[in-house]
């Protein structure tokens, strides 16, 4: 598609470099997709702003080849502290517990790292990929199509976006501009969206009377739970402690109104309490320890918790909005920068599949249908936890009202797999599917593929089953073909396999199987007995495609994963979303099923 200098088109154009931008931008670029991304920040974020990865998010980053470098960067989290009124007028300590509570978590904790930092990771894993982030550079108008062909049709370029490049020396009206031909737009530019507004779209919800202040420091303090997440309530108020990279910590301190809130106006006015002042409410909520005042304060803010969710996520599926552009709530759980990634993570491999021709354009409903469910149960969670968290603790003096600590680590560890992002289950859709759940009793549909060791049965090496379906846009067709050094149990597979292939092959791109599926093999033989050519060619296309459910060689890890999963001994495929979401489990007899779930959302080739 040709266009004059100052045109230009591409197939995703992304609006925002923060996280959910970044993830979209280069989970795209990765799938090979033509992407450009535009920020009007002249640079990336220098301090503060979001800083906590969930548990979910690090296997996500993992998925993407990003966890290694957060994990060598970033403070990790595995102990959180509860801290209640004391009899003595100060706070004391009443339980310390896992700071994560999900039992299936490959990284059973959380990670802190400034944001800076973790687009820093996106930025540099993209340049080998040709892209960078087009800073200082604005969009001032958009048109979408409506015309119904052109907008069903994935190779056409509906939305026109004008594009200002501003630089120091230029005020706006002078900056030059550039029309954006773009067959698919995603705004991931913040709560206040530019191209959530230009879309007319509502956000849904209300702001609750909830002030916080932020803090970010390197503390000179005998607070003994420094360096675990704290959760303080006490009689003046409630206060979390969040450990960061190095020696700092972040803390999120309680305000009222007669601390921020311009009587005159009724709004709050951060001018009235900067970072020593909110030092100052936090030192009484700690007593009777103590917090000096540091040389320098990294960075600070205040804020009211405000809880909504957009009314709508895309325009057509062809626009669409993700992160903070369509979910806002309070960042005390830890999931703003997480539920923003998620977002981007469940919409890229979508786009791809569509862009590449292998999927139908109404795959795309599925994002809004299954983000912003998510959405409304962070909010209605958020909502709930944010109450607990600001109501009044119950003391020694006053043990008929308030929070009791039971009440409150109840619901902590309550709400654990909520909020490591382990526990989000997709409901029932075109691409979830759990009419045979039973045929893998311990893998729910709809819910993330756990974490399991396997042997690869060419040589024995242990591997994370996890780390055997990356995001590459894919679907992952584990085959747990049970012993398959007994006859008769390799005649089924011989079966299977013959019927597979024809399913398999009618939806790859071209007919070839590799472009759309990734098949993979798990025998429950022993390491001793099982050989990689034990099984037909559809499911060992490479020699390192093969697995055992067995212990490793020194008798460490492995083993048991059959068990773990709810798979009996004639077998079972699950079908792992190219997310790492389980769409689809059957029974070796059921392939037909298989075949109308992808039948609902991938293309079919011509037959011949």
């Amino acid at each position: 598609m040709s266009h004059p200098a100052n045109e230009s088109s591409v197939d995703v154009l992304v609006v925002g470099a923060g996280p959910a931008g970044l993830m979209c931008a280069y989970g795209l670029a990765k799938a090979g997709v033509n992407v450009r991304i535009v920020e009007k920040r002249a640079d990336k974020i220098a301090a503060g702003q979001a800083d906590g990865i969930q548990p979910r998010t690090i296997e996500v980053l993992q998925s993407y080849g990003l966890a290694e470098r957060l994990l060598r960067e970033a403070c990790q989290l595995h102990r959180v502290a509860f801290y209640h009124p004391g009899p003595n007028g100060g706070v004391e300590r009443v339980a310390r517990i896992p700071d994560v509570t999900a039992p299936t978590a490959r990284y059973p904790f959380e990670a802190t790292l400034h944001q800076g930092a973790i687009e820093d990771i996106f930025i540099d894993a993209m340049q080998p990929l040709g892209l960078v982030v087009e800073r200082q550079t604005v969009p001032v108008s958009m048109q979408l199509s409506k015309d119904a062909a052109e907008l069903n049709d994935p190779s056409a370029y509906p939305v026109h976006v004008v594009l200002q490049h501003l630089d120091s020396n230029a005020t706006q009206g002078d900056a030059e501009t550039e029309t954006i031909h773009a067959k698919f737009v995603v705004g991931a530019d913040g709560a206040h969206s530019w191209v959530r507004k230009s879309l007319g779209i509502a956000m849904e919800g209300a702001q609750t009377e909830y002030i916080w202040g932020v803090l970010d420091l390197v503390p000179e303090t005998d607070f003994p739970d420094v360096r675990s997440r704290c959760a303080i309530h006490s009689a003046n108020g409630s206060c979390m402690i969040i450990p960061r990279e190095g020696d700092g910590i972040r803390l999120y301190v309680q305000l009222s109104d007669t601390d921020v809130v311009d009587p005159a106006t009724g709004r709050v006015d951060p001018t009235k309490m900067g970072p020593s002042e909110i030092l100052e409410v936090a030192r009484r909520s700690l007593h009777p320890y103590t917090i000096a005042t540091p040389k320098e304060f990294e960075w600070s803010t205040i804020y009211i918790i405000g809880q909504r969710v957009a009314s709508q996520f895309s325009a057509n599926e062809r626009v669409f909005i993700a992160g903070d552009a369509c979910h806002t709530h309070s960042p005390k759980a830890g999931q703003g920068m997480n539920a923003s990634m998620s977002d981007s993570h469940n919409l890229v491999w979508k786009l791809a599949q569509v862009l590449r021709g292998t999927a139908d354009m109404s795959l795309l409903k599925t994002y809004e249908l299954e983000r912003r469910k998510f959405a409304q149960d962070l909010i209605s969670f958020d909502r709930e936890f944010s109450a607990l968290f600001s109501r009044k603790p119950r003391s020694h003096e006053n043990d008929t009202e308030g929070v009791s600590h039971e009440e409150f680590f109840g619901a902590f560890k309550t709400f654990g797999a909520f909020t490591s992002g382990i526990g989000i289950h997709y409901a029932d859709s075109a691409i979830v599917d759990s009419t045979h759940q039973a045929a893998a009793q311990h893998i729910t549909v709809g819910q993330r593929m756990p974490p399991q060791m396997l042997l690869r049965a060419a040589d024995a090496r242990p591997y994370e089953l996890q780390d055997l379906l990356p995001a590459d846009a894919r679907f992952k067709i584990l085959v747990f073909a049970g012993d398959t050094t007994q006859p008769a149990q390799r005649a089924r597979v011989e079966r299977l396999a013959g019927e597979l292939h024809g399913v398999l092959a009618l939806f790859g791109a071209g007919g070839a199987v590799e472009g759309t599926f990734d098949v993979l093999a798990i025998s429950s033989g022993k390491k001793e007995d099982v050989g990689y050519a034990d099984v037909p060619a559809l499911l060992r296309s490479h020699w390192s495609k093969v697995f055992v459910d067995d212990v490793d060689m020194l008798g460490r890890q492995g083993g048991h994963a059959y068990e773990n999963f709810g798979i009996g001994s004639e077998g079972a495929v699950v079908v792992v979303r190219p997310d790492g979401y389980v769409g689809l489990v059957f029974p070796f007899g059921a392939v037909q099923d298989a075949k109308a779930y992808f039948a609902a959302f991938l293309r079919a080739r011509p037959v011949q």
